[in-house]
């Protein structure tokens, strides 16, 4: 489609200053954990690393750091077994109901979080309570898994979509059973999409922090939660600005991975 010259100069005004928007904040966030005064302020004062190690000796920020990475481990391993499972149940079987099985399996991530959060916090005392277990990990898992189950089946069955079955049928022909199709045909095609799932899983699950709200109970902090815990906390505010600075890069790691593994159109490998 051809512009002219006034609409590509707007469009790229626009695009300009929306990522500015986006990107601004978090410039700024990364800036002042590098500020020494105490007190946000505009321009930075000067420059010190003191705040860091701060951060890095402050137990509960620590703390926090390990029970994000814990549970993020654990989210996505759950979300890559039963995302990978239903997107071939979808994608390679045909049975009534299909449609209703793909469509619940998006569903969690269209939801509002705090929906989310109060149905699980529900369903958790109603079910778990009387048998003796309470919000810990294990609900802060279950919970983060709901959501990151959409991405692994999301990413899984858009490559399966992309993948003859006859691959496998003439595997299967010569005499291959079904693991041994699986594991030399189908899983090097099918590794890059599950990383990614699993990079994009990790990533939403580190950050998130609605559902972990009603579902980790008290005592269990995750960083997120850490980091709004302490906003009120004026001595705290550089501190804080670490945290999130640490929380952005994170995040914005396995997120970049995973749009570079997604863009590999072969599958990660060769049959």
């Amino acid at each position: 489609m051809h512009l002219s010259r006034p609409a590509r100069i707007a469009l790229r005004t626009a695009a300009g200053l929306v990522l500015a928007g986006i990107y601004l904040p978090l410039l700024l966030v990364l800036l002042g954990s590098f500020d020494p005064d105490r007190a946000a302020g505009w321009p930075p004062s000067g420059f010190t690393l003191d705040w860091w190690a701060a951060a890095w000796e402050n137990e509960g920020a620590r703390a926090a750091l390990w029970t994000s990475v814990r549970a993020g481990l654990a989210a996505t391993a759950v979300a890559l077994v039963l995302g990978a499972l239903a997107a071939f149940a979808v994608q390679r079987y045909a049975f009534f109901g299909r449609e209703a099985v793909s469509f619940a399996v998006v569903l969690p991530i269209a939801l509002p979080g705090i929906v989310t959060g109060i149905a699980l916090n529900s369903a958790f005392g109603t079910v778990l309570e009387p048998l003796g277990v309470g919000l810990g990990m294990f609900t802060v898992v279950v919970g983060h898994a709901t959501f990151c189950v959409v991405v692994v089946f999301n990413n899984v069955a858009a490559r399966l979509r992309g993948l003859p079955g006859s691959h496998e049928e003439a595997a299967a022909d010569l005499g291959a059973h079904t693991f041994r199709a699986f594991r030399d045909i189908t899983f090097p095609q099918l590794r890059s999409a599950l990383l990614a799932g699993a990079l994009l899983s990790f990533a939403l699950s580190f950050d998130e922090i609605v559902v972990t709200t009603f579902t980790a109970g008290p005592g269990l902090r995750t960083l997120p939660v850490w980091i709004l815990d302490n906003m009120t906390r004026p001595q705290q505010a550089p501190v804080v600005n670490v945290v999130a600075a640490v929380l952005i890069v994170l995040s914005v790691l396995p997120i970049y991975a995973a749009q570079r593994l997604s863009s590999d159109t072969t599958g990660g490998g060769r049959v």
